[in-house]
């Protein structure tokens, strides 16, 4: 092959090389031990840092910056600076680029993904899944960002013409999750750089590495200094930064994923300066199941929707409504499929189908979840405790003979337990899946077409799955409705969120 060449860099290591940008590594390689502003990799003011810490082992990875309010001050600067320049960049320039991060993505996609799992604990299967979905951000927005079409107004006027344009909005701050640490970065900084936007981001504490890692692989493809800056800090400075990225006024748009609570408190630190927000907050999915659905499908839509990253996903199966008719046999079945299909264990582990809770602060509170719940009158069909491995694991859970008074199902769980409700008609799964202030995702089962037209009209969700439990893709939009979200992200409306809209009016015409 062309450009192909083999050299030694370390005794008995072998790096392959190939057409001279793209490198093939170790996990190791990408784990840095330093933020990323300004194209360099750089200490905290204070010289302070934090430990990061597997999730499956309790042991520290390594450390990195505990970067404060004045650090990420500089990071604004610094973006504002390269944002008067890179606001003028071609689209055609910018795809370019996205294309060639995308492509080196995916050619250390193995050792991304390990790096993903030790510090987030997914199955490696779900992190290389993670890092395949995260990548396609990059190449997908590096397209559409050729495509930011504007319009040509008729005007009412004979001596005007009307035009609207697309610009980028400028600095943009954001803020992403520990339980998708590659894609969340991509599917915002993505679309971000691509709409010609430069990036403050501050990835979650329990969860730097990967976000790092990407900052390495955009200055290979040719990211200028200062358009992507990554700062990081432990739990202790993740208000004050965030209270800085909302307040500055270098800072003109502010992306997050995370809790709702949190979420409202960056909203109401924007309205200062009156940025322009996105918010991508917590979720309480239904998860219908009908009598005319196909309950071997519906299982598997089960599974996949509850128990991908151990129920650590906004999206995740948060109540299973299953009708009377078919109720017994569904939870037996389900029942059975947990038992046969999930194999907790370390995430490095190719049997390990269910890795760790993120830590021990999740742990607790799925637990008190579910005693809650069993104290109520919950049954334990599989699991229903700490696994007996101990550290952050927990049992791969369903309980049945849940009601809708019960903690397990107005909060969100986010962890591996499946809590059964039975409902009795169309009406009344409806009315519960649409009683809660959530409203991110949802999904039913059914065999009957007519209900499945009336079901997904009548659901307040921004997502539906349809005799689907994953419903996710790069190509269309992911966004809540309520107190689960503003905005959206992905698709061609990802774009968007990191425009503005300008009407330009040329008179004398005639």
């Amino acid at each position: 092959m062309a450009g192909l060449a083999l050299r030694i860099c370390k005794p008995g290591r072998l790096r392959t090389i190939m057409s001279s940008s793209v490198q093939y590594r170790t996990a190791a390689s990408f784990q840095h031990d330093k933020a990323y502003v300004n194209g360099k990799w750089i200490e905290a003011k204070s010289k302070k840092t934090y430990e990061v810490l597997n999730p499956s082992t309790g042991e520290s990875l390594g450390s990195v910056p505990d970067m404060d309010q004045a650090d990420v001050k500089d990071a604004i600067n610094v973006a504002y600076r390269a944002f008067q320049t890179w606001k003028k960049t071609l689209p055609k320039e910018r795809t370019a680029i996205l294309k060639k991060w995308y492509d080196l993505c995916l050619a250390n996609k193995k050792e991304l993904a390990k790096l993903l799992t030790l510090e987030n604990g997914k199955p490696l299967a779900e992190a290389e899944g993670e890092l395949l979905y995260g990548a396609g951000f990059l190449e997908w927005f590096g397209e559409e960002c050729r495509r930011t079409y504007g319009d040509i107004v008729p005007s009412p006027v004979a001596s005007k013409r009307t035009l609207v344009i697309k610009q980028p909005i400028g600095v943009a701050g954001m803020i992403t999750p520990w339980n998708f640490p590659n894609a969340m970065v991509t599917r915002k900084a993505g679309a971000a750089i691509a709409a010609g936007c430069t990036v403050v981001l501050r990835p979650s504490e329990d969860t730097p590495y990967s976000a790092l890692a990407l900052c390495e692989l955009a200055e290979e493809a040719g990211l200028p200094p200062g358009v992507l800056n990554v700062v990081t800090s432990g739990r202790g400075n993740a208000g004050p930064i965030g209270k800085e990225l909302c307040e500055n006024p270098l800072v003109s748009k502010i992306s997050f994923t995370g809790s709702t609570a949190v979420g409202k408190i960056l909203l109401a630190q924007s309205a200062s300066t009156v940025k322009k927000v996105s918010l991508e907050l917590g979720g309480n999915a239904p998860f219908i199941v009908f009598d005319s659905a196909d309950v071997d499908k519906a299982v598997v839509g089960a599974m996949s929707s509850k128990f991908r990253n151990a129920g650590q996903t906004c999206v995740c199966a948060n109540r299973i409504l299953v009708q009377e008719g078919i109720y017994d046999r569904f939870i037996q079945a389900l029942g059975k499929a947990i038992k046969a299909q999930i194999r907790t264990g370390d995430g490095l582990n190719p049997d390990t189908t269910q890795g760790p809770l993120i830590n021990s602060r999740a742990l607790e509170k799925v637990d008190g979840l579910v005693k809650d719940a069993v104290s109520q009158g919950a049954k334990v069909i599989v699991g229903g405790s700490k696994d007996e491995r101990g550290g952050n694991f927990y049992q791969a859970t369903l309980l049945a003979d849940v009601s809708t008074e019960m903690r397990v199902v107005k909060e969100e769980i986010f962890g591996p337990v499946a809590a059964a409700i039975r409902f009795k008609t169309e009406e009344e799964a409806i009315e519960i899946a649409n009683a809660t202030t959530a409203g991110l995702a949802s999904y039913f089962f059914t065999s009957d077409i007519a209900q499945a037209w009336r079901v997904s009209e009548q659901l307040q969700y921004g997502l539906v799955g349809v005799n689907e439990g994953i419903v996710s893709a790069v190509e269309s939009t992911f966004g809540g409705w309520k107190e689960s979200g503003l905005g959206t992200e992905g698709g061609k409306y990802g774009l968007s969120e990191y425009l503005e809209l300008k009407n330009i009016c040329y008179g004398g015409i005639v």
